[in-house]
C-alpha cells in the first residue's frame, strides 16, 4: 500500500461541491490522502465559520481561518474579533490564507496590507503558523513579513508560482512551499526548476481544489483525490521515488501543522 498524503490545502466548504462534499472526502480517502487542511477563507469572513465546522465533523480534516486578499475589505474590527476566537480552537491548525493579490487588486492594495499585517500579528498571538497567498506583490509580501515578525511563526507559502530569489527569501523567513497541480502544466519549467532547490524538508503538497486539476485531471474540478497526480509528477521532477517524495511532503506537514497533536505519526 502506497504512504499516505497530506493535502495541505484544499477549499472544502466551497459551494463546488456542494452535496458531494462527504463522498469527495471519501474518495479522498480512498486515494491515501489521510488528513486534510480545510482553508477558511476564500468567501469573505464566511469560511472560517465553515471550515472550522467541517473539522469537527470529521477527525481527519482540520482547518485554518482568515480572510482571503480578495476580501480583504471584510476584515472589519468585528470579523477580526470573530477570527481571534475563531483561531482559538484547538482544531485549527494555521491562520490563512491571506496576504496580497495585487494581480486582481479587489481590495484596495492599502487594505490588503492592512488586513495582512492584523493576520500576522493574530497567528503570532495564538503561536499557529500563516499560510500565504501572494500573487504579483512579491516584494510587498516579503516586506511585511519581515516587518510584522512572521518568522516568530513560520508557515507556508501555498500554490508557489513566485522565482527562485522569492522562495529563498520565505524560507529565509521560516516558511516551506507548497506546490499545487500547476507544477504539472506543460508550461510550468520555471516552476519545477524552483521546486529543484527547495530543501526537502520544507516541501509540501496540496490541491487548492477545487480549483487547479493537476494532469492529467486539468479542466476537471479539483478534489483532494487528485493528489497523488501532483506527487507523482514532483517526484519525476525531483529524481525521487514516489514513496520518497510521499514520506517526505506527508512528514513535513505533519510537523509544520502539529498534526501529532490529532494522532499523526511520521511515516
Amino acid at each position: 500500500m502506497a504512504l499516505p498524503l497530506v493535502d495541505t490545502h484544499c477549499h472544502l466548504d466551497f459551494e463546488d461541491f456542494g452535496a458531494e462534499r462527504g463522498a469527495i472526502i471519501d474518495r479522498g480517502r480512498a486515494q491515501g490522502i489521510r488528513w486534510f487542511v480545510t482553508i477558511g477563507s476564500g468567501r469573505g469572513a464566511e469560511s472560517a465559520d465553515a471550515a472550522v465546522a467541517l473539522s469537527h465533523e470529521h477527525a481527519d480534516v482540520l482547518a485554518t481561518v482568515g480572510v482571503h486578499p480578495h476580501d480583504a475589505s471584510a476584515a472589519t474590527d468585528a470579523v477580526m474579533t470573530a477570527m481571534h476566537k475563531l483561531a482559538l480552537d484547538p482544531r485549527v491548525v494555521a491562520i490563512g490564507e491571506v496576504g496580497l493579490d495585487y494581480h486582481y487588486d479587489h481590495s484596495p492594495r492599502a487594505v490588503q496590507q492592512e488586513a495582512f499585517r492584523a493576520f500576522v500579528r493574530l497567528a503570532r498571538e495564538v503561536r499557529k503558523p500563516i499560510v500565504i497567498h501572494t500573487r504579483s506583490a512579491p516584494a510587498d509580501t516579503l516586506a511585511i513579513l519581515r516587518e510584522e515578525q512572521a518568522r516568530d511563526v513560520g508557515g507556508v507559502i501555498h500554490c508557489f508560482t513566485e522565482d527562485e530569489a522569492f522562495a529563498k527569501s520565505a524560507l529565509d523567513l521560516g516558511f516551506d512551499i507548497s506546490f499545487s497541480g500547476i507544477v504539472t502544466f506543460k508550461n510550468s519549467e520555471s516552476l519545477r526548476s524552483v521546486a529543484k532547490v527547495v530543501p526537502h524538508d520544507r516541501l509540501l503538497i496540496e490541491t487548492d481544489s477545487p480549483y487547479l486539476a493537476p494532469m492529467p485531471m486539468r479542466g476537471k474540478r479539483n478534489e483532494p483525490s487528485f493528489l497523488p497526480h501532483t506527487a507523482k509528477h514532483l517526484a519525476g521532477t525531483l529524481s525521487l521515488e514516489e514513496e520518497q517524495l510521499r514520506r517526505l511532503t506527508t512528514n513535513n506537514a505533519i510537523r509544520r501543522f502539529g498534526l501529532d497533536r490529532f494522532g499523526a505519526t511520521e511515516v
